[in-house]
């Protein structure tokens, strides 16, 4: 008989060598506490059940190990359904007392754990860890249970055959069915780890790449208040941060480039019920309105996660939980990541809405697919019998017993849940189409409604009403020609940004502010700065609402600009990104909540008070100090330097100089700490006065559009004169030569952003011919733009 000290290993006696003994999960438990402890990073103290232990749990009982072999049997040979199977073998197992060799082993080392702690009873988290868990090629994650807030002897052993009872869920044996696992080779391990208090504080999930696009550059966190089941199981929508990976070790930086606060409905505290170890209660108002983490607290798991992933060589899925009386932060798991880190990356999926609907749904994007079919709502797991194939799967939430309608479905929608939650990881292991945390879609769409989901447009998914038309493209990324002209890209959603980054772009070429702008602040800004003196109420509580929880109302502004250009900087670091400061004119700086009472009207918007001219004006001046604000906070605190100002619009030299005073009246002094400026040449003035125009900037972009309607006269949005509008005209070429020509007699950098390169190859081909520096497409056309820059230098 195996001795008592081979069912039980203590956590620190244990390593990734492990695995077959206690699981991926607990095994990695070891492998921290050995190895990371040194290095600021806490785990909880614990131990694990051996599969020894297991083995003897089956063996010394052998009328139950019968009995489960005759009921696998029955499942193979397809005489009883997997359910009735997992029903019985689980009541089995329940039913039967462990044998006297383990409970002595789990209970003698339950002792040692309260003398630990001095407790007499400590409170501890029973998890399950099947010994193929956690590997890269089969993810087991999810498929066993696990049970918190478990006190005492008794509790834990009943845990303990709980835990062995769920390695035979329906889903478990499925999951083994599938991917080839023999049912009675695969054991099972139990840790058995000092809780965390979270209940009274947050936990949440951390991937240490970006789970939807696989960017690999980012530490993505999920965090909500209470026990971290909330978060795994999907019963919330919870708050999500995201860092940039290659600065959080510089402890002078705070590379935050994003964060989205959730709803957080509810929370999972203790109990003190019998038989009731938690309870879900509903969240205290100033809970949801505020974000479960501080920035340190953000920063330092971010730094935790880069340290856990370099230790094990690869994508990691962390869970980790803050102890509201220690007021102190502990990893609890870490496994392999599954999904993204096994993609080959030789091609690339694109997907394309070809038309737009009516947008019913918003929520979380999961993954970068297109789907398009009718709905089938399934509010709970004994509606899945009516599931019909090849339906859009709506509902509250799911969990591992939903799988095998999951894998039916084209699609999922959920009213709960974050990235992290159980529908999104299935959803990617799947790769279908998943929009998560809609808040609403059980209520708001009916059985056989034919509608499309989204989640191709970026960090947000959409429910569109109606089956639309979309394409899907695979690109391959091999092959590709190195050219001396930089090819780059225009972004402009933040969201969007990681969605292109194994394209191989030189940077982007133009960033739009405006779209941050406009989408996600919404509000003008110098609402912002004269909150006070707003006439119409309506809007002064539009704008108290979206500005919740921030004391300074300029601050809503600064903040979500920075992030959005920290996200956008981040996708391509640390290659340029030039971002173009704010480019409204009147008439779109007047849509803006609050704007009307701070724009002209003017007759004609295009040719009026916009660019340049507005940075210095008493009219707008303090509201570019805020853009000013955000971008010296990306490239400063979070320490993205690749960030280049550029100026629109800029009419004249001495406006040049009247801006350049402003940037650095705001912190944006060019050349300082390697700030480059450049300026739009969009304007005829910017062509002959480039050589003047050389003297306040460090590089020119060719804005075409603008260019081609100043220099040809034409309205380029005039239907009447779009014949006359063209980019290739003599005229724009020679404009385009002549700058190029100046610029680099003084050692000025130009590019160009515009559509014609891709329209036209011969003008790509004319813009390599004129030595240009840079190229800038939007992302779906870097790939063909390259290869006819290629073919011109190549010829040229």
């Amino acid at each position: 008989m195996t001795s008592r000290n081979e069912y039980v290993r203590w956590f620190e006696e244990l390593g990734a060598d492990d695995v077959s003994q206690v699981g991926g999960k607990n095994a990695s438990l070891g492998e921290m506490l050995q190895n990371l402890k040194e290095k600021g990073i806490r785990v909880p103290d614990g131990f694990a059940t051996t599969a020894d232990a297991y083995y003897a749990a089956l063996n010394e009982r052998p009328e139950v190990k019968q009995k489960i072999e005759s009921l696998l049997s029955d499942y193979g040979n397809r005489r009883k359904s997997v359910n009735t199977v997992a029903k019985s073998i689980q009541k089995l197992i329940n039913e039967a007392e462990l044998p006297k060799s383990v409970a002595a082993a789990v209970t003698e080392s339950y002792r040692q754990l309260c003398k630990r702690y001095n407790s007499d009873n400590v409170a501890v988290a029973v998890r399950s860890s099947a010994t193929a868990e956690d590997l890269p090629e089969a993810s087991f994650a999810g498929q066993q249970e696990s049970f918190l807030n478990i006190r005492g002897e008794e509790q834990l052993l009943k845990a303990c055959s709980r835990c062995y009872a769920s390695l035979f869920t329906a889903r478990a044996i499925s999951y083994r069915s599938e991917k080839g696992f023999d049912h009675l080779k695969v054991a099972l391990s139990i840790g058995v780890q000092k809780m965390v208090r979270s209940d009274i504080a947050s936990a949440g999930v951390m991937f240490t790449i970006d789970p939807e696009t696989g960017f690999p550059n980012v530490v993505v966190i999920n965090a909500s208040w209470g026990l971290g089941d909330s978060v795994v199981q999907g019963l919330v929508n919870p708050d999500e941060y995201s860092v940039f990976k290659p600065l959080v070790h510089n402890e002078d930086l705070a590379p935050i480039i994003g964060k989205t606060k959730g709803d957080k409905r509810t929370k999972i505290v203790y109990s003190s019920r019998r038989g009731q170890p938690t309870r879900s209660v509903s969240t205290p108002v100033d809970e949801r309105q505020s974000f479960a983490l501080n920035d340190q607290e953000i920063l330092t798991l971010a730094r935790w996660a880069r340290v856990i992933e370099d230790h094990y060589g690869k994508p990691m899925d962390i869970e980790w939980a803050k102890d509201g009386e220690q007021n102190e932060i502990f990893i609890v798991q870490a496994r392999p990541e599954t999904v993204q880190s096994q993609k080959e990356g030789a091609t690339l999926k694109s997907y394309r809405l070809k038309e737009r609907g009516e947008r019913l749904l918003t929520g979380l994007s999961v993954g970068e697919a297109i789907a398009s079919g009718p709905v089938q709502v399934i509010r709970s797991a004994s509606e899945m019998d009516r599931f019909e194939d090849g339906s859009i799967l709506v509902t509250e939430m799911t969990d591992p017993d939903w799988v095998p309608i999951m894998k039916r479905s084209l699609g999922i929608v959920t009213d709960l849940g974050g990235r992290t939650s159980h529908a999104a990881i299935v959803s990617r292991e799947l790769g279908i189409a998943a929009v998560v945390g809609t808040e609403r879609a059980t209520q708001e769409l009916e059985d056989a409604q034919e509608v499309t989901i989204s989640c191709a447009e970026g960090d947000e998914g959409y429910v569109y009403e109606g089956s639309l038309d979309y394409e899907v493209s695979d690109v391959s990324l091999e092959s590709i020609p190195e050219t001396r002209t930089q090819v780059m890209m225009n972004i402009s959603s933040p969201t969007a940004a990681f969605r292109w980054w194994r394209l191989p772009a030189k940077g982007i070429g133009l960033a739009r502010m405006e779209f941050i702008i406009n989408n996600v602040i919404r509000i003008h800004p110098m609402a912002l700065v004269r909150f006070d003196t707003l006439e119409r109420k309506t809007v002064r509580q539009h704008i108290n609402k979206l500005t919740a929880g921030y004391e300074d109302k300029t601050e809503y502004f600064v903040d979500h600009l920075a992030q959005g250009i920290g996200r956008i900087a981040a996708s391509q670091h640390p290659n340029p990104v030039i971002v173009r400061m704010s480019d409204f004119k009147t008439n779109e700086y007047a849509s803006l909540i609050g704007g009307k009472e701070f724009e002209p009207a003017e007759e004609n918007p295009m040719l009026g008070f916009r660019g340049a001219s507005r940075y210095y004006s008493e009219r707008y001046k303090d509201g570019f100090a805020l853009e000013c604000k955000a971008i010296h906070r990306v490239r400063e605190s979070m320490g993205l330097d690749n960030v280049i100002v550029m100026i629109p619009f800029c009419r004249t030299p001495d406006e040049a100089d009247r801006v350049l005073h402003i940037l650095a009246e705001n912190g944006l002094e060019r050349g300082t700490n390697g700030l480059l400026v450049y300026v739009m040449a969009e304007i005829p003035s910017n062509i002959l006065l480039a050589e003047d125009f050389c003297d306040y900037f460090d590089g020119f972009s060719i804005g075409s559009n603008d260019l081609t309607q100043l220099v040809l006269g034409v309205d380029r949005d005039s239907a009447e004169l779009a014949y006359l509008f063209d980019e290739q005209h003599a005229a724009v070429r020679k404009s385009i030569a002549n700058l190029i020509e100046a610029a680099h007699k003084k050692n000025c950098k130009v590019g160009l952003c515009g559509q014609a390169p891709t329209d036209h190859p011969e003008f790509a081909a004319f813009l390599v011919r004129s030595n240009i520096d840079s190229i800038s497409v939007n992302p779906d056309s870097v790939l063909p733009v390259t290869e006819e820059v290629a073919k011109a230098e190549e010829a040229d």
